[in-house]
């Protein structure tokens, strides 16, 4: 884990608010020189703090408005069982996320689909065809409560502060 300082704190909060952010505009909102903030990007970047940078889609208007979580049961924990689905769990396009879980279900698989009609067609071609499924209870979303695809970055408590100004 790294250490982030209060400053690193502020990069990530106003690039996760607006990717396309420049480090000019970022230096001059936390009263860091261009410099400095350039580095601490790169030094976030290269330590995998940041991933990469993305789009935020609204789904609905991409007519990608029903949301599914799909709970898959194996028909076996053999390791290379696992490895195939989640291989082929990641080809599907339809997928937006999948986690191995601890529990009454192996995976639970994230979809979104046109509406219940598309699904049916992404279950039948796709969810019901993975390799090792014994298996599979879709659960439909309502309605999102909470969606974030920000995190509040937080001050590992080491101690340690940066010293980039």
């Amino acid at each position: 884990m790294l250490d982030l300082d209060a400053t690193d704190q502020q990069i990530i909060a106003l690039l996760q608010s607006d990717g396309r952010m420049t480090h000019a505009a970022i230096a001059e909102r936390i009263h860091l020189s261009a410099s400095a903030c350039l580095r601490r990007v790169r030094r976030l970047e290269a330590t995998g703090v940041i991933s990469g940078y993305h789009a935020a889609i609204d789904r609905e208007r991409v007519g990608l408005g029903t949301t599914i979580f799909v709970e898959i049961s194996l028909d076996s924990q053999h390791e290379d069982h696992l490895d195939e689905f989640e291989a082929a769990v990641a080809a599907v396009p339809e997928v937006i996320g999948c986690h191995l879980m601890a529990g009454d279900f192996d995976y639970l698989v994230h979809v979104v689909a046109a509406d219940v009609s598309d699904y049916e067609r992404i279950h039948r071609t796709q969810m019901a065809r993975l390799p090792h499924v014994a298996n599979v209870r879709s659960s439909f979303a309502l309605r999102s409560v909470v969606e974030r695809g920000t995190i509040e970055a937080r001050v590992a408590l080491t101690g340690t502060e940066h010293t980039d100004r």
